[in-house]
């Protein structure tokens, strides 16, 4: 009897560890450890394609492979570039990105941002749509059910949003509360944004096509420079830039209760669920890594 327990026992060990090791997480440098990728998207046969923020390529890292190739590159402009988020659109055959652009000898650094749209394939220059301002940041976007681009603005406190087919971007809200707004996401058709300046996480209530009062959900753990931020197996994902971590935020209502997924990371900014599969970037190392989706 003893000996038979022992035998079930190491059966299900056995079990339990290939179960554990079937993941094997990924770690792609791209470029060099000062790439800084902020953003990353996954594409159609889990291609990868990683915005740097501190050069004017968007790489892209080929499923299987360990290292990252330009794709596309602004070094031939006259002004100094590099990109903040990027999103993949299989449906348009669209590659999205934020563009930034620091305006000279302004002290704090002002910046002209302009969403593009390059063809995923090939890289071709689509679409350009200048952010009207000053001084803007055009940081994340994602499709929406409606298949309109909604598009985040964090200097100004913006949403602009993006009609199928359209070659300029409408004001969606502006309200005040979307001051420092970085991530923007989907969730069961419903509109969520978080601040990365005031760590906070909001429901845009969208009524006839117009969105209402961004509604304030309260975390139950404190957060510390939330940025980019998805959605997966009815949950949001986010990376914590000021505290080192990949979080999980499970919405009830207007709560939200936050599970730490991983942490001590050097500056995460992105995170993007594709399968069974978890990525982010790691800005401080430059790096983009993979770790199992909670389902």
């Amino acid at each position: 009897m003893f000996a038979s327990l022992a035998r079930y026992v190491a059966a299900v060990a056995a079990l339990t560890c290939c179960s554990l090791s079937a993941f094997a997480a990924t770690e792609v440098l791209v470029g060099d450890a000062k790439s800084q990728p902020e953003s990353m998207a996954v594409g159609p046969g889990g291609v990868l394609y990683v915005g740097s923020a501190s050069s004017p390529f968007i790489y892209r890292v080929q499923p299987g492979a360990t290292t990252a190739e330009k794709f596309i590159d602004l070094s031939s402009e006259p002004a100094v570039n590099y990109f903040l988020g990027v999103l993949t659109d299989p449906a348009t055959n669209t590659l999205w990105a934020c563009q930034q652009t620091p305006v000279p000898d302004t002290k704090p650094v002002q910046r002209h941002t302009a969403l593009r749209a390059f063809d995923l394939k090939t890289g071709a220059p689509k679409l350009r749509w200048n952010l009207p301002g000053e001084n803007t940041t055009c940081n994340d976007m994602v499709v929406g059910p409606d298949k309109a681009l909604y598009i985040s603005d964090t200097g100004p406190g913006r949403i602009y949003r993006l009609a199928l087919g359209a070659q300029s971007a409408e004001l969606f809200s502006d309200a005040r509360q979307l001051g420092g707004i970085d991530g923007i996401t989907f969730l069961d058709g419903v509109l969520y944004t978080n601040s990365v300046v005031f760590n906070k996480l909001y429901r845009i209530p969208v009524t006839a096509g117009k969105a209402g009062a961004p509604e304030d959900i309260w975390m139950d753990a404190p957060v510390r420079g939330i940025d980019g931020m998805r959605a997966a197996n009815g949950k949001l994902f986010a990376a914590e830039n000021g505290s080192g971590k990949i979080t999980q935020l499970e919405l009830n209502g207007d709560r939200a209760h936050v599970t730490v997924l991983k942490e001590g990371l050097k500056t995460p900014t992105g995170v993007e669920p594709a399968g069974d599969t978890l990525w982010f970037t790691e800005r401080g190392t430059g790096k983009v890594m993979s770790m199992p989706l909670p389902k």
